[in-house]
């Protein structure tokens, strides 16, 4: 290894969300060097670019959150069971300021390239006007990072106010007396869409896939969870060692073991309590039989159905074709009784294609609807896309995207063969979009941690996956 090939530092940390400033704490720990680079003005990944009207979590609050602090409630608070984009925000400046994280970060920087030097055992990292040498890459940026481009024809000739749930103005948005054209119902959509409605003279609904949602019944923190975190470090070690990361008891009781009474009353139990892991918990083969997964699925139609008075747009809010828990299911406050209200509209893109944006609004195939402003909830480029949004260059010169033309193969979902020293936190094939994040972050930087210290304390340079692995 020449001089100039010598790593600046040991890791490179890409992001500085809820997994980078994790990651911080955790190498430093291990007394790693490092250099963070983020994006944005200033951290909190997700909670600080999604500031859409009604952005919440969908884990209750004290189980989305760092074990590293046992003793957090001395100096933080949750107001709520299930905290909103403003909240979670103001945590995570609370523990950066509390533990020092951000000393290591520079801010507005993004990372164009990396490219692997076999010779020296480095990754050369281009941020900005700079290349940084590490010896180990981690990209923390996330499972929804990257916007998704909408493929809609027309979409620059809009004449109206134009905003996206995925970079939405820090200042807030006065919809009041406005025609608001909303495209896209999944997670960010269910959210905004109840607030918007309040406020706008008239809101559109485009809709190409319903999906099913459960109603979030926030309020309060239930004195039972409190009573929970009793023994902290107990549920934290329980949180680690659960199926999706919240302590629950795992149900061991199959679906048609239990009485058609028992089971409405058990689906009626989970829908009122209004956990996403308690409800794909409501009986053990809801995620395995077909059969039963349908009749829970049954069970939300019918809810809706029985919320929305109009039976044509219940019948179109009713998502069909795929399981229920296929999709990360939604969280909701007031959703589907949105569509009762006078000002709202739904429209059913699978039966009415939508054909282009217009300067004054938004055409289908059958009619042209007039807007002052659209929102964009169409999501994000999941899992891969911010990863694949830098230039990765490994071993005999091959890029990642060359790689995973034929789809992403990882082990772990952490790490990738021929590109040695590099870690994807809950990146593809990790189970981290359907678990609490905050745990699957930690268990990933983690043994990124242990993986880094063994390389370096037993004289090694590189680790990487074998083919067995990542076929595996």
């Amino acid at each position: 290894m020449t001089g100039s090939d010598r790593p600046v530092v040991d890791v490179v940390v890409v992001g500085a969300g809820l997994a980078g400033l994790y990651a911080v704490h955790r190498f430093r720990r291990a007394g790693l060097t490092m250099r963070v680079f983020e994006a944005g003005d200033d951290i909190g990944g997700t909670w600080h670019w999604n500031r859409y009207p009604g952005a919440r979590v969908d884990i209750p609050s004290v189980d989305y959150m760092y074990s590293f602090d046992p003793d957090w409630q001395r100096t933080w608070q949750w107001s709520e069971k299930y905290a909103t984009q403003p909240e979670i925000l103001r945590y995570l400046h609370h523990v950066a300021d509390t533990f020092d994280l951000r000393r290591d970060i520079t801010f507005n920087t993004r990372i164009d390239a990396a490219r692997w030097d076999a010779e020296g055992a480095v990754w050369q990292v281009e941020a900005g006007c700079e290349t940084t040498t590490c010896r180990h890459l981690v990209m923390a940026t996330g499972c929804l990072s990257i916007p998704k481009d909408p493929d809609i024809a027309g979409i620059g000739r809009f004449a109206g106010a134009t905003y996206f749930t995925s970079h939405w103005p820090r200042e807030p948005v006065d919809f009041t007396g406005l025609r608001v054209a909303v495209i896209g119902t999944g997670s960010s959509g269910i959210q905004c869409i109840p607030h918007i409605a309040k406020q706008a003279r008239e809101l559109i609904v485009f809709q190409r896939t319903p999906n099913f949602s459960l109603p979030a019944h926030n309020g309060p923190l239930a004195p039972g969870k409190l009573e929970q975190l009793t023994d902290e470090s107990g549920y934290r070690a329980a949180a680690r060692l659960s199926f999706g990361g919240v302590p629950i008891e795992r149900t061991m009781t199959p679906t048609y073991a239990a009485t058609q009474e028992e089971r409405q009353q058990r689906y009626e139990r989970a829908w009122q309590i209004g956990e996403l892991l308690e409800l794909l918990n409501v009986y053990s083969d809801v995620m395995s039989d077909p059969a039963a997964n349908h009749e829970l699925a049954e069970f939300f139609r019918a809810k809706i159905m029985a919320t929305v008075d109009d039976p044509a747009v219940a019948e179109k809010l009713c998502p069909s074709g795929y399981p229920i828990g296929a999709k990360r299911v939604c969280l909701d406050t007031d959703y589907f009784t949105t569509f009762n209200r006078d000002n709202v509209r739904l429209v059913d893109l699978r039966r009415d294609p939508l054909r282009s944006i217009t300067e004054t609004g938004i055409d289908t195939q059958h009619e042209s609807f007039p807007a002052d402003a659209i929102v964009f909830a169409t999501g994000f480029d999941a899992v891969t896309g911010a990863v694949l949004s830098v230039d990765f260059v490994g071993r005999e010169d091959r890029t990642l995207e060359q790689v995973w033309a034929d789809g992403p193969q990882t082990y772990l979902g952490l790490t990738v063969q021929g590109f040695p020293n590099l870690f994807l936190i809950t990146g593809p094939g990790s189970p981290s979009v359907l678990s609490n994040m905050a745990v699957s972050i930690e268990q990933h930087v983690d043994l990124t941690a242990e993986i880094i210290t063994h390389v370096r304390d037993h004289g090694f340079h590189t680790a990487e996956p074998t083919e067995t692995a990542v076929a595996g």
